[in-house]
């Protein structure tokens, strides 16, 4: 099975942005822990990441008959992002959100996701983890 993991902006500053919130592992180590459970589970992944709407909005469009599943940390544009959103739905490949942080209990702004209306699952405030329990659901 293959999955798309696709990070959006600032999660490439893991480790320098704001570690009381994302913890202070940086970008690789997510990289290394998403290939150590992926490998574990015998799925295929590739990783993306992008500080920029459209060329997410991209990867998810090349990814139609290719990927199996979308792992997506949509990062900041969980709440502003309809493209992103419309993208998902296009291609209709199932979606698992995943956010490092509890979401739901910061500001207000943040409890609303585009994409939770098309993600088969939302998995929030677990850190690394949440990443191994979107791979583990399409395992």
């Amino acid at each position: 099975m293959k999955i798309l993991v696709i990070n959006g902006p600032n999660l490439n500053m893991l480790g320098i942005r704001e570690p009381d919130i994302y913890g202070k592992q940086d970008f690789d180590a997510l990289q290394k822990y998403i290939r150590e459970c992926a490998d574990a589970l015998s799925l295929k992944v590739t990783l993306f990441q992008s500080n920029h709407e459209g060329e997410i909005v991209d990867v998810i469009q090349a990814a139609y008959g290719v990927y199996d599943g979308i792992v997506i940390n949509p990062a900041a544009y969980t709440h502003t992002s309809v493209a992103i959103l419309d993208a998902l739905k296009a291609v209709g490949i199932p979606t698992v959100e995943v956010h490092l942080s509890d979401v739901n209990s910061r500001e207000e702004f943040r409890r609303h996701s585009f994409v939770s209306l098309v993600a088969k699952k939302t998995i929030a405030g677990l850190g690394f983890e949440g990443y191994r329990q979107a791979l583990e659901y399409f395992a």
